[in-house]
């Protein structure tokens, strides 16, 4: 039964962190491109006008972008949740990475606090 959850955990934990890694993959390449589109336009001597829908649009993207990396990381935050619900605190999944202190931590019972 211990072998069954830790490879349930382990197989979820590996999508949670390339769905993290592709969030942050797409953050940084559409940053780029709305970074890129003024230069670009600049370069070109074409007049602001040019391309404006295009970089608002990079914009808005870069905003919903920011969102999805919020929503994963409260998902990441709930199924440490559902780790410890079932008997694997002690595990750790994945390389090993330095968590801020005062971080926002799931509670046993499923909701998020502030870390004392």
């Amino acid at each position: 039964m211990l072998k069954q959850r830790r490879l349930a955990a382990e197989t979820v934990a590996e999508a949670l962190f390339a769905a993290e890694k592709a969030i942050d993959a797409a953050i940084t390449r559409t940053a780029a491109l709305a970074g890129l589109m003024p230069t670009t336009r600049q370069d070109a001597n074409l007049s602001a006008l040019i391309g404006q829908d295009a970089l608002m649009s990079a914009i808005n993207t870069m905003q919903a972008l920011g969102a999805a990396r919020e929503s994963i990381v409260v998902t990441h935050k709930h199924l440490s949740v559902a780790q410890h619900d079932i008997g694997l605190s002690a595990v750790s999944f994945g390389e090993p990475v330095v968590k801020p202190a005062g971080m926002v931590e799931a509670t046993p019972g499923g909701r998020l606090t502030v870390a004392a």
